[in-house]
């Protein structure tokens, strides 16, 4: 089963972010183990994708979300998670701590409710556009991501880019693009039938440049970040 099978904010401008998650997931599907909580879950699309290798999924969200709440745990994430010290064996959380305004404290609560050498999975964007508004406050840098983390009592094992430049200025047009898909709903029909094509191509000729790049230059111009790592203490 694919990680974004489920998930329905995929379409024809942007499959390839989804596509480029998927690889990250699938990649370290090796940590997905034991209780596994989802922090920023949201409609939790993930969910039937982790419990091919956990024992247990826990989401956990505020009644606040801007999407489809389906968490087993109410916590604003930028105060006290609602869950016991040392009670999960892996985190994960994906595209959320950019909406956070306190992402240090969301740091230390997720070290607080993992046990003792448990992963945090995490996935963030970096070039991107301002999105849910005015829930967007950062973007972080391999730097600054090491830099919080290993502040908050973990050791960073892993930050890969989640794409290259090819990705990320492309994924940009589209965006762009999406300006122009305006008026009655037959010109929008139109309008989208025509740039599906322009859509397709250019986020396939992505995934072959991208291909090509060297991962150096990649963590210096990509769409976003996917970081892996361990608790190494207990952050007070």
């Amino acid at each position: 089963m694919k990680p974004s099978r489920y998930h329905r904010n995929r379409q024809p401008y942007n499959w390839l972010v989804y596509h480029n998650l998927d690889k990250s997931l699938e990649k370290h599907s090796k940590y997905y183990k034991g209780i596994l909580v989802d922090l920023g879950c949201g409609e939790a699309p993930y969910k039937e994708y982790f419990l091919q290798y956990a024992d247990k999924y826990v989401g956990v969200d505020w009644s606040n979300t801007l999407h489809n709440f389906k968490a087993d745990i109410v916590s604003d994430l930028n105060e006290k998670i609602e869950l016991e010290d040392d009670y999960a064996d892996t985190v994960v959380s994906i595209s959320t701590i950019e909406h956070l305004r306190e992402p240090e404290n969301f740091l230390k609560e997720a070290n607080r409710i993992l046990k003792q050498n448990g992963y945090f999975i995490l996935q963030v964007p970096w070039q991107w556009r301002v999105h849910e508004a005015p829930y967007d406050f950062f973007r972080y840098t391999p730097y600054g991501l090491t830099y919080l983390f290993e502040k908050a009592g973990f050791n960073v094992l892993e930050i890969n880019a989640v794409g290259g430049f090819f990705a990320m200025m492309f994924l940009k047009t589209n965006y762009f693009t999406l300006r122009f898909i305006r008026g009655p709903k037959f010109l929008k029909t139109i309008v989208k039938t025509l740039l599906i094509p322009f859509w397709t191509i250019n986020q396939i000729a992505a995934m072959i440049l991208d291909g090509i790049d060297k991962e150096k230059f990649k963590l210096i111009e990509a769409p976003g970040y996917f970081v892996v790592a361990q608790k190494e203490k207990q952050c007070r």
